[in-house]
């Protein structure tokens, strides 16, 4: 019996909630996760007309990428369209869910997917996350080595870009002695022990820290496993804002921007003055991505294409870089394809739906 927290799973070890932004509420936003899963619609927004269609096709698991209580309450009383979803999704057993920042900054996530749909080559983080990583060092006897490196691989550890299974290891003598009360793996209580061990180091994200730490002692054979956790200054380049790449030939500006108003089925695309330089090198980011014109510009990208930016924004890349904007809902409705993929590969029989409602609250006359 598939259930509702077996979906969510899959979402989350694609796009894991630690990756989210201070300010998120991605998670689950109402309802029982351990009920029987029936279906689940795939929307950009939960509005009450997302509601009716779910329950129209007996969906009782509702995935946007927008969470719907962004900001707390402290009450319910039907006041707002947040609040009238709420109330009917508690009435009729919903569960809805968001997967936002964290799908934003997920390696894959959005902004990878609109690099796809544009045809980039060769793209990786525009903005990668800070203060992410940690480094295990534990010392293992030598016949151990092998299992524990394999556990702690499995349990996400080693991966250094397109690598996994990363670890560096140096051989060398451990010495122990096994007090009253021990029941020692190897070697005699109140007797120094020298053993042949390996030191094991591997890079793992923080938030797996536990998870990884767990599998350690699963299967590490001592009484008392010696291990120690780092923090590193590198950056974590699989996780992060925006991305960049190239396009496989140059276009020029005029005919880029065409083109992505036809891709993106965008109303109108605003962009600043032209640079008559041809493009190749593209920077984007889905959503409110305009915090990132700096990033696009030092990397060197010919432009930058964004969903929402400010006035004065057009004016400040003072024709080092060509800034469009192509509308939110515009640069994110990809996500309905993101979590269909994700949820089709692990349960291809289950009923999926992309919701038909378009929730752009933005009008083009």
């Amino acid at each position: 019996m598939l259930k509702i927290k077996d979906i969510i799973k899959e979402i989350e070890e694609y796009a894991p909630l630690p990756l989210q932004e201070s300010f998120d509420n991605a998670g689950v936003q109402v309802g029982d996760v351990n009920q029987e899963a029936t279906g689940a619609l795939l929307c950009l927004d939960v509005t009450e007309e997302v509601i009716d269609e779910a329950l129209d096709l007996n969906c009782n698991l509702i995935i946007s990428h927008h969470p719907l209580a962004f900001k707390s309450f402290k009450s319910l009383t039907g006041k707002s369209y947040i609040e009238r979803c709420m109330m009917k999704a508690c009435k009729r057993d919903l569960v809805i869910y968001a997967a936002h920042t964290n799908l934003d900054n997920a390696d894959g996530g959005v902004n990878f997917k609109l690099a796809e749909l544009i045809g980039l080559q060769n793209v990786r983080i525009l903005s990668p996350q800070k203060q992410m990583l940690l480094k295990l060092v534990t010392f293992v006897p030598e016949g151990y080595a092998d299992l524990v490196r394999t556990t702690l691989f499995n349990a996400g550890a080693g991966h250094i870009g397109n690598y996994d299974s990363s670890s560096f290891n140096l051989h060398g003598e451990g010495t122990f002695r096994a007090n009253e009360g021990c029941q020692p793996f190897c070697g005699e209580i109140g007797e120094l022990h020298h053993e042949p061990e390996v030191r094991i180091e591997t890079i793992l994200p923080a938030f797996r820290q536990a998870s990884v730490l767990r599998a350690l002692l699963s299967v590490h054979p001592y009484e008392e496993p010696a291990y120690d956790f780092y923090p590193l200054a590198n950056t974590w380049e699989q996780a992060g804002s925006g991305v960049v790449g190239e396009l496989p030939e140059e276009e020029d500006e005029m005919s880029f921007l065409q083109r992505i108003k036809d891709l993106f089925h965008v109303g109108c695309v605003k962009y600043s003055a032209l640079t008559s330089k041809p493009i190749r090198e593209v920077a984007l980011c889905g959503g409110s991505g305009a915090f990132l014109i700096r990033d696009a510009i030092n990397y060197g990208a010919d432009v930058f294409i964004t969903g929402e930016a400010k006035y004065n924004d057009f004016y400040d890349v003072e024709n080092r870089i060509l800034l469009a904007v192509i509308g939110h809902y515009e640069s994110e409705v990809c996500t309905k394809d993101i979590f269909y993929s994700v949820i089709s590969k692990k349960f291809p029989t289950f009923a999926l739906h992309l919701s038909n409602v378009n929730s752009n609250p933005v009008k083009y006359l």
